[in-house]
């Protein structure tokens, strides 16, 4: 049996047929068959840790990538946050490292990651799908005790988790070896460029063996990236499961244009006429993460708050009571917007606009996960039109604009030449503070009255400086000669008359020798 005999014959022309059947329903479409984690060819230890947490299909970048990790290739990883690229490299390491055990302060491999948050969180599923491998692990991150993390290096980890800082302290200290690590991980390598880890990274990768497995993963792929990618990675496998610093399309977004002093109030009534479970509130300075924090639990919120100033101890605290439902908001700065997997996270609040618009990719990428819908909220100024437009040109799309019952609607700010925002006054061009009341009130008077003429530096002259020419004497006078009897007298010969006392006394006139003890005595 062959193809062509699969194939439906065509009637053929014998004339009517005196009895006509129905015709026959067009051919269901073949389903495609979805792949699960066992396609991939990962072991049973890691495949069971796996079914227990409830996943069965893997994520277009963990389908695309496990196999070539297994495979011993160097990969190149592009996806949008919440996509799973952390699980991508655990699972296959969990399968590479599972043969043979660490020696003491020789890590067999290293994952860079460029906050503590990220680094723990890495930590976790690796003791989550490696429950059933008998693999150690060792995690250096500032804020935690050093002691601890010397003992876990002594004891040998088969996998090192850290951040660049920390790691080469521990390296200029002789407390950890690198000769013996042959798979390198650098996760969210924009996220350490953008922060200034390159340098670091750097010199961390020439103390590593030439001869290593490379897996770089990246949310977008920027030039700068893509260098450092061709620096650190040979013949490597590209892989990109969508377009750079595209939104997932779980995300309902939503953009509220107020004024500067009603973006507090909009945030509060957003809170409390959406359904919210919880939400992340994003701020671009630490400072607005404490006042809105304060704030908000002024008007009685569940709240805590998270940024880089706290104590790691706090941070984690509070951290786990948000996971853990006893916060209902978390207001963060960018430290929380890369990598922290919140489950079922329903909204993300921008209550600043980002400075950098793949800020605002990684920040609603909070939500929306694992196939779950998501909402993201951004509370925007008047003079927020420029960066508002460079996010909605990275991603691909405008921004919906929604109003805020109760507030009164503002219009976008001019912009100057340059796509520069003219500061300083709102939408309707009046002023906003009451110094530029005064300067407006007092504009009028001042544009009315006539502006004195700047006399010449000739003008300003006194006038016996400007003699005529006809008076001018004819015989034009010597010039001066500044001569010094007229203002220090006659030249000074040595010290002059200001000798100093001790070098006017007398010397003493020299003592006659005495005459030796025995002579001139009879």
């Amino acid at each position: 049996m062959n193809d062509t005999t699969t194939a439906l014959a065509e009637p053929t022309e014998h004339g009517p047929d005196p009895s006509p059947s129905p015709p026959a329903p067009p051919p269901a479409e073949p389903v495609e068959r979805r792949p699960t984690f066992a396609d991939l060819g990962l072991s049973d230890p890691v495949l069971r840790a796996v079914a227990e947490k409830g996943y069965l299909h893997p994520t277009p970048i963990q389908e695309q990538a496990i196999p070539y990790v297994l495979m011993g290739r160097d990969v190149l990883g592009a996806a949008q946050t919440g996509t799973g690229k952390t699980a991508g490299f655990t699972l296959p390491l969990l399968d590479i490292l599972s043969g043979s055990r660490a020696r003491a302060r020789m890590p067999r491999s290293l994952i860079l990651e460029p906050t503590r948050e990220l680094a723990l969180q890495v930590a976790e599923n690796f003791v989550l799908y490696g429950k059933y491998l008998k693999l150690t692990h060792a995690l250096l991150i500032g804020g935690e005790s050093m002691s601890d993390q010397r003992d876990a290096l002594t004891r040998g980890a088969d996998v090192l988790i850290a951040t660049p800082g920390r790691l080469l302290d521990m390296f200029e200290r002789g407390l950890v070896l690198l000769t013996d690590a042959k798979y390198l991980v650098i996760d969210e390598a924009d996220r350490m460029l953008d922060m200034g880890f390159i340098p670091d990274v750097e010199r961390i990768v020439g103390l590593l063996p030439r001869n290593r497995q490379t897996l770089f993963f990246s949310a977008t792929l920027l030039p700068e990236i893509r260098r450092l990618a061709d620096q650190f990675l040979q013949d490597p496998k590209e892989i990109s499961v969508s377009r750079p610093a595209s939104v997932a399309t779980t995300i309902a977004e939503r953009l509220v244009l107020v004024a500067e002093h009603d973006k507090r109030e909009a945030l509060r009534r957003m809170i409390r006429t959406e359904e919210v479970q919880n939400a992340l509130i994003f701020c671009n300075r630490k400072r607005d993460v404490d006042v809105l924090n304060r704030s908000l639990l002024r008007h009685k919120f569940s709240v805590g708050a998270l940024h880089g100033d706290l104590a790691q101890s706090v941070r984690f605290a509070t951290l786990e009571r948000f996971k853990a439902g006893e916060l209902k908001l978390l207001v963060c700065s960018d430290v929380a917007a890369r990598g922290i997997d919140i489950g079922g996270l329903s909204h993300v609040f921008n209550f600043d606009v980002p400075h950098h618009a793949e800020d605002y990719v990684h920040r609603i990428g909070r939500t929306g996960r694992a196939g779950l819908e998501g909402h993201a909220f951004t509370i925007a100024t008047p003079e927020d039109r420029y960066a508002v437009g460079q996010i909605e040109k990275l991603i691909g799309h405008a921004i919906p604009q929604i109003p805020v019952e109760g507030l009164d609607p503002v219009d976008w700010a001019e912009e100057e030449g340059g796509g520069r925002r003219r500061r300083g006054r709102a939408s309707g061009g009046a002023p906003k503070r009451a110094t530029d009341r005064r300067r407006a009130a007092a504009k009028p008077d001042a544009a009315e009255a006539p502006k004195p003429e700047r006399k010449s530096r000739e003008a300003s002259r006194p006038a016996r400086a400007r003699r005529p020419a006809e008076e001018a004497p004819a015989t034009p006078a010597p010039p001066r000669e500044r001569r010094r009897e007229e203002d220090l007298g006659p030249a000074v010969v040595g010290f002059g008359d200001e000798v100093p006392a001790f070098m006017l006394v007398q010397a003493r006139p020299a003592r006659a020798a005495r005459p030796a003890q025995g002579e001139g005595e009879p």
